[in-house]
């Protein structure tokens, strides 16, 4: 063992960057000219990257394997999550759950405010739970079957519902980034919060406001009544619905809330689901292939069929492939160090506060497209630049935020990530079709950079009371 660790060699950047490039290439091929799915490059990225560390660096298979199997390993939780909403989405659906939160949104909502209101009702959710997947698997399935109903682009309704999901997910203390990214720094959580204020709130104001006028577009728009109708009416056709059906993803809501984890707290959903799939008039078998394959509405009317055949676990298959392919890339960048020697050749261009936080973004969100998981960009950037932001006196909460507005919120921009591929497949909208519209994920990173470069509420660690270097503010005076 310790001959092969002595005869390994550290990647250079040629090396490290030739199995990216080559990734980059075969995506952009198959994406552009054939129109495949990503699946397959990304498993030629990381073979391309496998053949370079045995034949070139030293490794083992057995090493490459295991950084594959850790990799993947890191995100299983995640994984069982999205499994088990597949089955949520589809008793839900069975259950009549997510047609009554349609049919009464449909009533409520105007086509005006929609897109405002539908990112405060994510955001409040993922404040709540501390997920953006648990807000965008329930009410956000159901806001974009409104969004259908009143005419309004269901990318531009998918980037309302993300930008607040990711709000509410990156400023609750539940969330399980919120946590990670403070741990990474070396900062307190309540003071990461707390530090996030300051550029989030700025990225929230300048959302909220764009929605706002967008959704002024719609001002002088009539609905169509009759249309409206008919979904209503085929809705009612095929299911039963009572008001008191909502309380399901209520009682959901408020159990993660109250700290219950995430993995009982969506069984309970399911379950809960199944009873209401009974009172529908289902039996078991029906609620059995819900959980399984999910719905086939069968109301005649073309936009509610196509609406609500959803769910099932099966329909979560496909994300789940790909997350682990591209887990799989991604560990074998991690584990040869390749991913490191980048990241440390962006970390030689940082000469200032403001380039530092300027690298430590571009890290997160390569990180975010290479390796295709939010938890990869914010613990490995995280472990990079911890000791550099302290040799410049700078306090962890700085880079706690930055790993938070850019690791955490661009992982729904990119379809083969675990974010992106997740939204998407709960939404039934295209990544790179609702991306234009996830304002609060691009402003995000924007925002954090400029407050870099102006110097605003960057802390010193001098002023960090929870850092030992604190002088207090008597010994500043002085």
């Amino acid at each position: 063992m310790n001959k092969e660790t002595k005869q390994k060699k550290q990647p250079t950047l040629l090396v490290s960057i030739i199995p990216v490039i080559l990734t980059i290439a075969l995506l952009s091929v198959s994406l552009v000219k054939f129109g495949a799915d990503v699946h397959m490059p990304l498993l030629m990225g990381a073979i391309i990257a496998s053949a370079i560390a045995i034949f070139s660096l030293g490794f083992t298979w057995k090493e490459i394997e295991q950084g594959i199997v850790e990799s993947i390993g890191s995100t299983m939780q995640a994984i069982l999550i999205l499994a088990i909403v597949g089955s949520l989405i589809g008793v839900w659906i069975a259950g009549g759950i997510v047609p009554t939160m349609i049919y009464y949104g449909l009533q409520i909502l105007s086509p005006t405010f929609f897109l405002v209101a539908s990112v405060i009702i994510c955001s409040i959710v993922a404040l709540a739970t501390g997920s953006s997947w648990t807000t965008a698997g329930t009410v956000g399935v159901a806001l974009i079957g409104v969004a259908q109903g009143l005419g309004i682009s269901t990318p531009l309704a998918a980037g309302a519902i993300i930008s607040g999901a990711y709000f509410g997910d990156k400023m609750s203390p539940m969330s399980d980034t919120t946590n990670l990214a403070p741990a990474m720094a070396g900062s307190e959580l309540f003071d990461h919060i707390k530090h996030m204020f300051y550029t989030t709130s700025v990225s929230y104001g300048i959302t909220l406001v764009i929605f706002l006028v967008i959704g002024f577009r719609y001002a002088g728009q009539e609905l169509d009544a009759v249309a409206i109708n008919g979904i209503l009416e085929a809705i009612s056709s095929i299911y039963i619905i009572n008001p008191l059906l909502m309380l399901v993803p209520v009682i959901v809501i408020v159990m993660v809330a109250m700290k219950v984890p995430a993995l009982p707290g969506l069984v309970t959903g399911v379950i809960l689901g199944a009873i209401c799939t009974v009172y529908q008039g289902g039996d078991f078998g029906l609620i059995l292939d819900a959980l399984q394959y999910g719905v086939v509405a069968e109301s005649g009317h073309e936009m509610v069929d196509e609406l609500l055949t959803n769910g099932g676990l099966q329909s979560m298959m496909w994300t789940i492939s790909l997350i682990m392919c591209a887990l799989t890339f991604g560990g074998v960048l991690e584990k040869t160090g390749m991913m490191a020697v980048i990241a440390n050749k962006l970390l030689s261009y940082a000469k200032s506060t403001g380039s530092l936080v300027l690298v430590t973004v571009v890290t997160c969100l390569f990180i975010n497209i290479l390796c295709g998981d939010q938890y990869l960009a914010i613990a490995l950037p995280g472990k990079m630049y911890k000791d550099e932001f302290h040799k410049r006196g700078l306090a962890p909460r700085n880079l706690s935020r930055v790993l938070e507005d850019s690791g955490t919120v661009t992982s729904a921009l990119i379809p083969w990530n675990t974010c992106g591929a997740t939204m998407s497949t709960f939404l039934g909208v295209p990544t790179l079709a609702y991306l234009p519209y996830c304002f609060f994920n691009i402003l995000s990173p924007i925002t954090t950079v400029v407050f870099g470069f102006l110097g605003i509420t960057i802390m010193k660690l001098e002023n960090d009371p929870a850092a030992p270097e604190y002088i207090g503010p008597k010994k500043a005076k002085a």
